[in-house]
């Protein structure tokens, strides 16, 4: 059905994808679920609930905290969910279009770079294999 190859090639954005995708479950479940992306001060945290933003008065900075993190996990499923597909149903299409593998580059390496400079270690290497799956996987169905 498919060539050696592109059979690679899918197998590894698919797996680029999962990574992305557990990364982004477990964010978006952090966000409603225990106190892993709370502040370790409580006092803090008590403030954020209080302040609201300069932006306007009709959100708190715990409200906009929530809603940022939900987002951001919602944004990393959404990258596994479309890549994901369109490495299993679709590779043609995937591998024909420059502009869709370069997106997702481009997304992959914006999430590298700020894992990098403003979260940890865990999604920074996370995000490196996922990023390096991805390219080999476009490299490897160009070539």
């Amino acid at each position: 059905m498919f060539e050696e190859p592109i059979l690679r090639a899918r197998i590894l954005i698919v797996a680029s994808a999962a990574i992305v995708l557990g990364l982004g479950l477990l964010h978006l479940i952090y966000t409603f679920r225990g106190r892993m992306l709370h502040p370790r001060d409580v006092e803090l945290e008590s403030r954020m609930r209080e302040v609201p933003m300069v932006i306007t008065r009709e959100t708190t900075m715990w409200k906009a905290w929530i809603g940022f993190n939900a987002s951001h996990g919602a944004g990393a499923i959404l990258f596994a969910a479309i890549y994901g597909y369109l490495a299993i149903a679709q590779a043609a299409f995937l591998f024909e279009s420059t502009y869709l593998c370069a997106i997702g580059a481009l997304m992959l390496a914006s999430y590298l770079a700020l894992a990098r400079f403003y979260w940890f270690s865990i999604p920074y290497r996370s995000i490196l294999v996922a990023i390096v799956c991805y390219v080999a996987g476009v490299m490897l169905a160009w070539a």
